[in-house]
């Protein structure tokens, strides 16, 4: 990720669904817009943890389907860290796009993961909505949560065994927060 300031930071959102809201959002995030044409989405799958990334051949319709489904998905899992009910339309954007057949795994040459065929940007998108469906009801649903810096609206999930992640990165937020507690403390103290 890169921050206002320029400088580039490790996130890892825990989960395949929640890596495709990096690439915008809804409402105010949408100046973030990352997906404009099929090679935007291609490009983000080869980022993601589907490595190795599949051979796609993804339609202009199929990137509109990805924002959709990533805003229907921002707000569903925003209202799960914050412990609000999801929108139902947004639930059955979601509901929708896991029904379609997801990308096929299938063992390579020399027993490495690899994808079988060519796959479409609708089975890509099947695959990420079923990621969030495991997410957003399995045993890490309550782990879901929005980074506690005000100025970040970063979701991921809590996968630490103590459960306790407040940012969405330690080396970004978590230590602009040092920084900040540091900075106060050191006023005080004057």
């Amino acid at each position: 990720m890169r921050s206002f300031s320029g400088s580039t930071y490790r996130f890892d959102p825990g989960a395949l669904c929640l890596e495709l809201l990096t690439t915008g959002g809804p409402g105010e995030f949408r100046r973030f817009e990352t997906l404009h044409a099929p090679g935007d989405l291609a490009a983000w799958a080869e980022r993601s943890r589907l490595a190795p990334t599949p051979v796609l051949a993804v339609s202009d319709a199929e990137v509109t389907d990805a924002r959709a489904l990533r805003d229907a998905l921002f707000r569903a899992a925003t209202a799960r860290a914050l412990g609000d009910p999801a929108d139902p339309a947004d639930i059955a954007t979601v509901n929708a796009a896991a029904a379609h057949a997801p990308l096929a795994p299938a063992i390579g040459p020399g027993g490495t993961r690899s994808w079988s065929g060519t796959a479409d940007g609708t089975a890509l998108l099947a695959t990420v909505a079923r990621d969030a469906v495991d997410l957003l009801t399995g045993p890490f649903a309550r782990r879901v949560r929005v980074c506690s810096a005000g100025d970040c609206a970063l979701v991921y999930v809590d996968t630490s065994r103590p459960g306790r992640r407040r940012w969405c990165s330690m080396e970004h937020c978590g230590n602009r927060n040092k920084v900040r507690t540091l900075r106060a403390r050191r006023s005080e103290e004057r």
